[in-house]
């Protein structure tokens, strides 16, 4: 479904993403970890159009982004993009706004005025559905705009931090059991970037890991367990990959010292 080809992007002279080769199946659910400032979020950018790469290309269903204004025309009817801090038009109500963005995708005036309704109540907004969006709080906030992904019907997702922004123990239990719910009986194909491992772990059919703008590892959790030796939680086989020396630096910083 979505097929990320020798990919390099880079913000003048630094180069973020260096020949990035990822593909993702249909109806799977990718997570990109790694540190921050590694380019998890200039990736996702990339693949949602949003970035036009140097070098390199992004497919997404056998279309190419960028490639002429009727293929990124159907490219974007099915695929959806919420950053890590999306526009919310805040002098409008949040049953407004998700009317609207269901409306945009195409759906039928009934169905997504059902949708709608269902998703205020699974992330508890049913009270503040006809308020407006600058009323809500942050964590409401982060809801409505996941509510908005959603409301899109689309058949890829692409997710910058999905689980931050305030999210309650209910918002990110309700949004753990649809993405799981999507992905594997829908068929949704869904990448999503996440600072906290153990989180997704439960979520991701495979994990990649984005470290100085390469791809330094792309597999399941269990096989990556196999390659690092490690059997304990999803954290400690990042903490091999990634931060092999992140136990050094806390001991030196109780120990008042620098390297």
């Amino acid at each position: 479904m979505i097929n990320v080809v020798d990919l390099v992007q880079h913000y003048g002279v630094r180069p973020v993403l260096r020949n990035v080769n990822l593909t993702v199946n249909r109806g799977e659910l990718v997570v990109l970890l790694g540190p921050n400032g590694m380019g998890k979020t200039t990736l996702l950018a990339a693949m949602a159009g949003v970035l036009a790469p140097q070098k390199g290309y992004v497919e997404i269903d056998g279309r190419r982004r960028r490639s002429s204004p009727e293929n990124e025309l159907a490219i974007r009817k099915r695929v959806i993009y919420l950053p890590d801090h999306p526009w919310l038009p805040i002098m409008r109500t949040g049953r407004e706004f998700l009317l609207s963005v269901g409306r945009l995708y195409g759906s039928d005036v009934d169905r997504v005025i059902d949708h709608v309704g269902r998703l205020l109540d699974l992330f508890e907004l049913t009270g503040h559905g006809d308020s407006p969006i600058r009323s809500y709080s942050n964590g409401q906030q982060k809801k409505i705009a996941i509510c908005a992904a959603l409301v899109t019907e689309a058949p890829v997702m692409l997710l910058d931090e999905p689980f931050s922004g305030g999210l309650d123990p209910a918002g990110l239990l309700a949004l753990k059991r649809v993405l799981q719910r999507l992905a594997s009986s829908q068929q949704v194909t869904i990448v999503l970037t996440s600072p906290i491992a153990d989180l997704v772990e439960s979520l991701a059919h495979r994990v990649a890991i984005v470290i100085d703008g390469e791809i330094a590892a792309f597999d399941t959790p269990e096989n990556l367990r196999r390659v690092t030796g490690k059997s304990g939680p999803l954290e400690e086989v990042l903490e091999a990959l990634m931060h092999s020396r992140t136990s050094e630096s806390v001991a030196r910083y109780f120990e008042g010292r620098t390297p």
